[in-house]
């Protein structure tokens, strides 16, 4: 009797381990599926074309560990600016309202309104992102248009993919300074 009964308190305490054995770790990053869904549930129908810049971004950075989806508007004079605002969802489920702003100059006119969504790579943490990231952008917008480019600091890439309306043509340098709060100050 006493035999049974160790040997079924030895089952029962098992029974957490092997059931913690089927769970599997949430991963760490947005699979193309997930981020393809995503950008389609963002742009809406007029999504379907977007499939393809999203695949190059995948393509030559991975998996991304956090996104931003949101809008911005930009105008440029040889000199130009850029303001924005969107979500930041990280695959850890964290959500917040960030901001960016920067300036740019190069051989660039014009101006446009953009719905954008910004694969994040390797951002170690959310503090992280409140920082200026460098990069360079060519644009030819006549009415409307689907751009990307990416900007760099350390080893975090952000991959904006704009969808957007309005006359810009150009290249230009410059970067977007991402903070907590609104700012009109481009620098």
């Amino acid at each position: 009797m006493k035999l049974s009964r160790l040997l079924l308190l030895s089952l029962f305490l098992q029974l957490p381990l092997l059931a913690a054995a089927d769970d599997k770790p949430a991963p760490a990053t947005y699979s193309e599926n997930e981020i393809l869904a995503e950008v389609e549930n963002f742009f809406g129908e007029g999504a379907k074309g977007l499939a393809k810049v999203v695949e190059k971004a995948f393509r030559d950075n991975g998996e991304p560990n956090a996104y931003i989806a949101g809008n911005e508007f930009s105008a440029a004079l040889t000199i130009g600016v850029r303001y924005g605002k969107g979500v930041l969802k990280t695959r850890g489920g964290y959500t917040r309202t960030v901001y960016w702003q920067g300036p740019s100059i190069g051989f660039d006119a014009g101006g446009n309104a953009s719905k954008v969504f910004m694969l994040i790579y390797n951002l170690p943490a959310v503090d992280a992102l409140f920082q200026r990231y460098p990069g360079v952008e060519g644009s030819l917008y006549f009415v409307g248009g689907v751009g990307m480019n990416y900007l760099q600091s350390g080893k975090t890439v952000i991959a904006p993919i704009r969808f957007g309306a309005g006359w810009r043509q150009g290249v230009n340098v410059g970067y977007l300074d991402f903070t907590r709060e609104m700012s009109i100050n481009p620098f």
